[in-house]
């Protein structure tokens, strides 16, 4: 296996999105233990992660409520996020990757907003690409074929990370890239149970283990 490019999904890959949910919790008037219990049971029944927020209030509308709150509070963080909310082995990990001599891109499902938050802060990435400024999201294969051209690279030689079976893993595979499964977030610990995961080129309970296994130092159970 020759791996020539690593590219990052971007929530709960690189950013960690408690703080996010915690405020969606407060404009919702739950508390947080109701809220992410919530989000958790809806995942487990298969369900989209929205219908958490229509449990609380049965009229929610994502879109009406995120304009009402960039009207009401425009100068706070409401449901995006910051340099503060990346996880602590993300940027050792990307310039490990850049040390060894890999690309190292992010492209992953974000609104538009995503791609300056991410830009600022200054990771050690060769590029950033955002689903809602090409267009298209994960997991139609039209978004990896976009990662395809902006790395450059031939599809066996990218390695595409990600928290998620059905998003990341399993449309990076089908579009002949190589795929490794991020174990955290509301997604990565349930998925990371799943008989599909053995689709995963390898399973990663964090950032920190990918250098040494891509450089073949270190054998992580797949």
């Amino acid at each position: 296996m020759v791996i020539r490019s690593v590219v990052f999904d971007v929530g709960e890959t690189l950013v960690d999105e408690t703080r996010i949910f915690a405020r969606w919790a407060d404009r919702l008037g739950v508390p947080y233990l109701t809220f992410f219990g919530l989000l958790g049971g809806v995942l487990a029944e298969g369900r989209q992660i929205v219908d958490a927020f229509r449990l609380v209030r049965p009229d929610f509308d994502l879109d009406a409520e995120s304009a009402a709150w960039l009207a009401e509070e425009p100068d706070s963080l409401r449901e995006n996020f910051d340099a503060d909310d990346l996880y602590p082995d993300v940027r050792p990990a990307l310039q490990a990757l850049r040390d060894q001599g890999l690309q190292v891109l992010v492209a992953g499902n974000q609104p538009v907003q995503a791609g300056p938050a991410l830009a600022a802060m200054d990771l050690p990435v060769e590029g950033v690409y955002i689903s809602d400024v090409w267009g298209v999201a994960k997991p139609d294969p039209a978004f990896f074929e976009r990662v395809r051209v902006a790395s450059g690279f031939a599809p066996h030689e990218i390695l595409y990370v990600g928290d998620r079976l059905d998003n990341d893993v399993l449309p990076a595979r089908a579009a002949g890239m190589r795929a490794a499964l991020l174990r955290r977030g509301l997604w990565g610990y349930r998925h990371a149970g799943k008989p599909e995961a053995d689709q995963a080129d390898v399973v990663l309970d964090g950032l920190a283990q990918l250098p040494d296994w891509l450089a073949g130092k270190v054998g992580i159970p797949t």
